[in-house]
């Protein structure tokens, strides 16, 4: 499946390009060979993430043997027992569920919020694989986001991606661009005292398996600095593996990049 998304679907969906045009936005230094180079390692790995989230038994097992590490870790585990409400954030990066998988084959129940796709079969299939790992799926709309807090405030936890362009959201710098970010996380950490753990899953060299980390809890003190604070985080891990990162999404719409850009220089 890694080989059919490098070599079939990503360039005939345009996917491969973007991500060629995302690199080059971001990281101008990079050669032309090096950017294709990622590009092809990038869409391989989202073909083995929708494999992967599809086989869930076969995950969940694999799963049990991904030992978390991390200072979050530890924060986690005390959270849980005193059962204070978690939310753990992250990005496209790696396998994004691995994590979730990983922490719920350990007795938690990290549901996942997630928004719709516009096709109802692909939605409908999306669903299952959220489903089938544990905690829940949660549609961001407002039947879904009732059930999602009620999940929180009864001492669950929560999984929450954060990197995917939120039109008329709140200007934050990612990878220093401007990018439209939702700050529904900071926003929720600071309303039910949810500890906001940033969580990522790299995949490592054998291709089947995750190093599943937990950063330090984000220290509550306002949405706007939590989500930067996120943000910053999620970008360093890019940095550091740029090939992990999904960058196939249209997370700055380079169309709309002047008028985001004009915001910023506005709002600050």
């Amino acid at each position: 499946m890694g080989w059919f998304f490098a070599t079939v679907v990503g360039p005939l969906t345009g996917r491969t390009a973007l991500a060629r045009r995302n690199l080059a936005m971001v990281l101008p230094e990079l050669s032309e060979h090096d950017r294709r180079q990622i590009a092809r390692s990038v869409t391989n790995n989202v073909g083995r993430v929708v494999m992967e989230n599809y086989a869930t038994e076969d995950q969940m097992a694999r799963a049990a043997t991904w030992q978390p590490t991390g200072p979050g870790w530890t924060a986690a585990e005390e959270a849980r027992a005193v059962g204070r409400p978690i939310l753990f954030i992250s990005g496209h990066f790696g396998n994004y569920q691995a994590g979730r998988a990983a922490l719920n084959a350990r007795g938690y129940q990290m549901g996942g919020l997630y928004r719709p796709l516009n096709n109802d079969f692909l939605n409908d299939h999306y669903i299952a694989t959220i489903e089938n790992v544990g905690g829940g799926a949660f549609s961001r709309d407002r039947r879904g986001l009732a059930g999602f807090v009620k999940h929180l405030r009864g001492g669950g936890q929560g999984a929450i991606l954060i990197d995917q362009y939120f039109f008329g959201g709140p200007i934050h710098d990612f990878m220093g661009q401007p990018a439209p970010t939702s700050p529904a996380a900071a926003e929720m950490a600071l309303k039910y005292d949810a500890l906001l753990i940033p969580i990522y899953s790299t995949r490592c060299e054998n291709g089947l398996d995750f190093t599943i980390e937990l950063e330090a809890p984000i220290p509550h003190s306002d949405a706007r600095t939590m989500t930067q604070a996120l943000n910053d985080s999620l970008a360093a891990r890019v940095f550091s593996s740029p090939d992990q990162w999904f960058w196939v999404h249209d997370r700055w719409k380079p169309a709309r990049k002047e008028k985001a850009e004009t915001r910023a220089a506005t709002y600050g």
